[in-house]
């Protein structure tokens, strides 16, 4: 999977960022009839764009506001009544919860796909594969050259997401065990962040979800396993984890009828395009 056409996944970056900038556009200038907001994760991101690009084309009366800020923010606007469906690539925390329930907000999860969490390099970076424990050590700044894992002689410039993110939550639980991230780590906003510092930095290392890796970056393999959709699905591949939509209780309206799109053959053949892996085919 990791080895596809990089032209088409250049397609799919450049139309990425076009519906980005289209769909706040779209619902700016359309009377506001029957409508949908949906805000959270950066990992979701593709798999809201491309889902809600097919739905609304299906739905032209349906008019659909989409923001990408990281997992926590998507929670912290439906705990404050500001969007209808937060995307999230973690689990809602127990003070989110108990947060929600404080203000009469009762979160709903559903899942609509699986993810592989993959550490990138620059192209030029000799070493291909790490452990678990070689990456956690990185992340804590106990390993800080390249050379104590068979590359060059020069120190590792450590990328991670930002604190609000779901994959900087999945992250600190499958490979950090909650340890602390090393304060000289690089933060970023998103995902699309972290492959573009990543592709301008030989000497760099980040993790990214698997829909983001392209041709600029390089994907390792962890514990001698390289991350793809079949591996993900026979459990072989070391840090999966699922991606969520969630609503102030059971979906309703317009709101219900594009999640059950999401969750279609249809919408899952969509997430599988994107790179990610359809709950249709997971195994138990």
């Amino acid at each position: 999977m990791l080895s596809g056409n990089g032209g088409d996944k250049m397609k799919r970056f450049f139309r990425r960022l076009l519906l980005a900038a289209l769909f706040p556009a779209f619902v700016a200038g359309a009377a506001w009839a029957e409508g949908i907001v949906i805000k959270g994760s950066t990992t979701v991101l593709p798999i809201a764009q491309v889902t809600l690009e097919a739905y609304m084309k299906a739905h032209p009366g349906v008019n659909i506001s989409l923001s990408a800020g990281g997992s926590g923010e998507g929670i912290k606007a439906l705990i404050d009544g500001s969007t209808d469906i937060a995307n999230a690539s973690r689990q809602i925390r127990a003070t989110e919860s108990e947060l929600a329930f404080k203000k009469g907000v009762r979160p709903v999860e559903t899942a609509v796909a699986i993810d592989a969490i993959v550490p990138i390099v620059h192209p030029a970076n000799r070493v291909s594969n790490l452990t678990v424990d070689h990456l956690s050590q990185i992340y804590q700044g106990k390993i800080t050259n390249w050379k104590e894992l068979g590359g060059d002689d020069l120190k590792i410039v450590v990328i991670s997401r930002d604190s609000s993110s779901g994959t900087f939550e999945a992250w600190s639980d499958m490979v950090l065990g909650r340890a602390k991230v090393s304060p000289r780590a690089q933060m970023q906003a998103s995902s699309g962040a972290v492959v573009q510092a990543v592709s301008k930095n030989r000497y760099a290392l980040g993790y990214i979800g698997l829909g983001y890796v392209d041709r600029t970056v390089k994907a390792l393999a962890v514990n001698g396993v390289q991350a793809s959709v079949q591996r993900a699905l026979l459990k072989e591949y070391p840090i999966s984890r699922f991606l969520y939509l969630y609503t102030n209780g059971e979906p309703k309206g317009e709101t219900a009828k594009y999640i059950k799109f999401v969750l279609s053959p249809a919408g899952q053949k969509l997430v599988a395009q994107e790179g990610f892996v359809p709950l249709a085919g997971r195994k138990p």
